[in-house]
């Protein structure tokens, strides 16, 4: 008898802990949806893991308890364009400089969205507005958006020259090292491309585009083998079957150009 009694007690402890712990998870969770600074970090758990739309329900209901939180109206911006929803993203990033200024990052995201709308004199004005402040921390952003805004607009010395400035900033910056290549690849010199995009393979070697530009220019510079050995590479890489048909051609090519 005392045995069961034991038991029933034991019984009622943990009904009563399971209980206690189910009161302090709600309490928790009530706090979490109130908070803004948890709402905004759900946000970009969210955007990280590609969920864009629970990305900006978060950031929206972080805005809804703080709606001065600038990088909340950064992330949003970012999370709309995703989406392509250009227009939202350009309302978002003006309203985060609305509320500071000082948020330099606000100006290259801007510029960027101005970019893809080819709002080119747009685009320009932010980047280099985003370059006007000494204390930002990823100044090589900036630098490699107006070399790729000069690169497409065919003022290649420019492009070259801001490619340059982005590299000096951070040395181990594939996409521009890639830039850097299709430019040089653009002013014909076709051996100074081709090692800028073997270093940006050395940098992302998993990364299918930067192989691709290797493997061309090596094809473009007359190197078969080695342009035949980097597409054989890359061709497993592909999903895409239209760019695995293009290496395939490329490979068709190379085995009239190669002796085995």
């Amino acid at each position: 008898m005392r045995r069961n009694n034991l038991l029933f007690l034991t019984l009622i402890c943990t009904m009563l802990f399971l209980a206690g712990c189910a009161s302090s998870q709600s309490q928790t969770k009530i706090k979490q949806e109130k908070d803004p600074q948890y709402q905004y970090n759900l946000g970009l758990f969210y955007l990280n893991s590609n969920n864009v739309d629970e990305a900006i329900k978060c950031f929206n209901r972080s805005l809804n308890l703080n709606p001065n939180n600038y990088l909340a109206w950064n992330a949003i911006g970012l999370a709309q364009s995703l989406k392509t929803n250009f227009e939202a993203s350009i309302q978002a990033f003006t309203k985060a400089l609305a509320i500071n200024p000082q948020f330099t990052e606000a100006h290259n995201n801007l510029g960027t969205i101005y970019f893809e709308l080819k709002q080119y004199d747009k685009a320009e004005a932010e980047y280099h507005q985003a370059l006007i402040d000494p204390a930002y921390t990823s100044r090589e952003l900036p630098y490699y958006n107006l070399a790729r805004l000069y690169f497409v607009q065919d003022r290649l010395e420019e492009a070259y020259d801001y490619i340059q400035r982005a590299l000096q900033v951070k040395t181990r910056f594939a996409m521009a090292h890639n830039l850097r290549g299709l430019i040089l690849e653009k002013m014909g010199d076709l051996d100074e491309a081709e090692s800028a995009f073997a270093q940006a393979v050395k940098i992302v070697p998993q990364d299918p585009g930067f192989l691709f530009s290797l493997a061309k220019a090596q094809f473009d510079n007359g190197r078969y083998q080695l342009s035949k050995e980097n597409f054989e590479k890359l061709l497993p890489k592909l999903t895409s079957q239209a760019d695995r048909d293009q290496v395939k051609e490329y490979l068709d090519q190379l085995k009239k150009l190669v002796k085995d």
